[in-house]
């Protein structure tokens, strides 16, 4: 930044009235309500529910924990509230703990000033700058978060262990005139969160050995999951109550929101040539919201917004592929894309005792039928497909290979009647490419069968709805089941 250099030219500018972090961000935040400004850019879902109490807790001036399960961005929404504050703030140069010029709080920088005076240099800060994270995890000590006795400093700089100069600063106190962010609070051992009372009580940090009490000014803010805070009790009571304020967050409450934020987060963007339709979007977000509330899944654990993400991206990378290998031009994904990216949806969820007698990718692939019926409903729900339906029921095969090009699966289609006619529910026309209708027929015919009016083998592709070779499928995973359960008896 262009500006004072040095405490002299900075008092000339400033007066130098200290403001705390807290007040400055409850100002600043003030101003964004005033101009009707966007208060947490990136942060979709929560208008209405977590911002609130956020914007709650700021004005009150409180430190705040974010309770929740994860992949809900309470590690975005934390860094996010480094937009509440100032553009630059000045520091002394080379300080480690970002001293304010005025009033300087370590030892290096009192002597500092003593004797430099108004020749003192000054640094500029950044709100990146004054934030400082970390994750909690058990091998953590006092000495990372607090601080500790420094030997080499004091050999190194002959002092006597006794010196303020001789103090390691650890995180929290780097953290002075800013935010301090401790992401998984619960996996912090207790006798460490001991050490934040007095910070969150006081305002200061005193280092081990030493009888020097440092007030630091610091916003201190959590997150944890919900299940860790309430049943398990690994936030230890007395420190949950000196946290001004508990906030929860969730997942997204609508699909128009899921679609949105995944829209935000997944790797989309990596080709011009590249078509994402609407009801394939859709449909991957189903998946995660079929997930989260089906029984075979561990709610305890969550199905983190990161599932629709990753399913998404791999989905596209199939069709990519798929596209290079044919020539063809646009690249748009189709439902088998999603089926393709199975190894992106196994590793995201925890399953109860029935799902792991069903296994990790059986479960996936009805969570995504699931997803494609209460899709297909929205569409092309009200459409009367009767002579689709009817076509399989006399008879009528139709197998699409995973692999195969927009032509061949258009030719395979157009056996079945009227169903390229229903495209113009998807938002397409007759003319458009043959990817976006490949990908447009195949879904409807998903559809149907995720509803079971017609019926899929693996062997014959569609097929009639209650033909031997889908009720085959459905006996055999049935006696398989049975056979675990007197296994497991």
């Amino acid at each position: 930044m262009s500006g004072p250099t040095t405490l002299g030219e900075l008092r000339k500018v400033s007066p130098g009235g200290r403001v705390s972090v807290k007040d400055e961000m409850r100002r600043n935040l003030l101003c964004k309500l005033e101009k009707r400004e966007t208060l947490f850019p990136g942060i979709l879902g929560f208008d209405d529910s977590v911002v609130p109490q956020v914007v709650n807790a700021v004005l009150s001036k409180h430190n705040m924990i974010l309770l929740g399960l994860r992949g809900q961005a309470k590690s975005r929404l934390l860094r996010s509230l480094t937009t509440l504050l100032d553009p630059v703030l000045p520091a002394i140069a080379g300080c480690e703990i970002n001293d304010d010029p005025f009033r300087p709080l370590c030892k290096r920088c009192r002597d500092l000033v003593a004797e430099r005076g108004e020749a003192t240099a000054i640094s500029w800060l950044t709100p990146q700058d004054r934030y400082v994270e970390k994750l909690a995890t058990p091998d953590v000590t006092i000495a990372d978060i607090i601080g500790d006795v420094d030997p080499i400093r004091a050999a190194r700089g002959g002092f006597d262990l006794a010196s303020e100069l001789t103090m390691h600063y650890g995180l929290l106190p780097r953290a002075h005139r800013g935010l301090f962010a401790l992401n998984e609070l619960p996996d912090l051992a207790g006798r460490i969160q001991v050490g934040l009372f007095n910070v969150l009580q006081e305002g200061d940090v005193q280092i081990k050995g030493y009888p020097v009490r440092l007030p630091i000014d610091v916003c201190m803010v959590f997150t944890a999951n919900p299940e860790d805070y309430t049943a398990r009790g690994k936030i230890i009571t007395p420190l949950k109550d000196r946290i001004g304020s508990e906030i929860r967050t969730h997942y997204p409450t609508t699909l128009e929101h899921g679609v949105a934020i995944t829209a935000q987060e997944a790797w989309t963007d990596r080709r011009a040539d590249l078509v994402v339709p609407r009801y394939v979007r859709e449909v991957v977000e189903g998946v995660a919201f079929a997930a989260r509330r089906d029984k075979k899944i561990d709610r305890r654990s969550g199905v983190s917004q990161r599932l629709p993400i990753s399913a998404l991206e791999n989905a596209i990378s199939n069709a990519e592929r798929r596209a290079l290998r044919a020539g063809e031009t646009p690249i748009v994904p189709r439902i088998s894309d999603i089926y393709a990216s199975l190894p992106s949806l196994t590793g995201k969820f925890e399953l109860e005792y029935e799902g792991e007698l069903l296994g990790a990718e059986n479960v996936a692939r009805e969570l995504i039928r699931e997803a494609v019926g209460e899709v297909f409903a929205v569409y092309l729900g009200p459409v009367g497909l009767k002579p689709v339906v009817d076509f399989f029921d006399e008879g009528g095969t139709l197998r699409i290979r995973d692999d195969s090009a927009a032509a061949e699966v258009l030719g395979q289609l157009q056996r079945v009647p009227e169903v390229l006619e229903h495209v113009t529910r998807l938002g397409l026309k007759a003319e458009d490419p043959p990817p976006l209708l490949a990908s447009a027929g195949e879904f409807i015919l998903e559809g149907l069968w995720a509803q079971k009016k017609i019926g899929r083998s693996d062997d014959r592709g569609f097929v009639a709805a209650e033909r031997k070779g889908d009720m085959d499928v459905d006996l055999e995973r049935l006696e398989r089941l049975r056979r675990l359960k007197k296994q497991v008896n």
